[in-house]
Parts: C-alpha cells; structure tokens; sequence
C-alpha cells in the first residue's frame, strides 16, 4: 500500500542547533519521527535504510535522533513515539552500566 508518504533523502548536514531551531520541529525531525515510527517496513537493515533515505551514517542519524527526542517540541509532537524512545535509550544506558561495573541483574 503506497499511500504517496515515502520519505525522501535528506542531504543537508549542518550543526546540530541549525539542525534543531529552539522554536519547532524541522521537515527532517518530522521525518526522523516518521522512519522510527515505521522503519520496520523497509526491506532490508535498517541502517542501509537510513543510508538511503536520509545520506547520512547510521552513527549521524542516531545523534540526531537522540538530540531530537530530547526536545519538548518532539515529546508534543508524537507523545508515545518518543517516550518510548526515551524509555529504551534509558534501557540500553542502564545495561552498558551495569557491563561496564560488572553489575549482574
């Protein structure tokens, strides 16, 4: 089903503040979102999809990605999406931790 929303390359790579203005979410962080939202349905890895969809490295899209789910302008945007974004980056924090002090759960 191609309902006309594909997203398309994103080539631009300024600083992160021009890339996240303090006053609203820019055409990119609306489709950052969106890919999270649905990344599961592009054929592949997801980080060839990032590659193809954005031009940029997997390593780049998820500093974005965690600068842009830091903003409250994306928490009012898609509450459930980034709250759980949040949630397992806060998760994966926790068990980098936990490895790293030999921390056993």
């Amino acid at each position: 089903m191609d309902d006309g929303s594909a997203l398309q390359p994103v080539t631009e790579g300024p600083e992160d503040d021009a890339v996240f203005p303090a006053d609203l979410l820019s055409e990119r962080d609306r489709r950052i979102l969106a890919f999270e939202r649905q990344w599961w349905k592009y054929a592949g890895a997801k980080e060839q999809a990032i590659r193809e969809l954005f031009d940029m490295s997997a390593t780049r899209y998820y500093q974005l990605l965690n600068i842009l789910i830091d903003r409250p302008e994306a928490l009012e945007c898609d509450p459930m999406l980034v709250k759980r974004l949040r949630r397992m980056r806060s998760q994966r924090q926790r068990r980098r931790a936990e490895r790293r002090f030999g921390i056993r759960p």
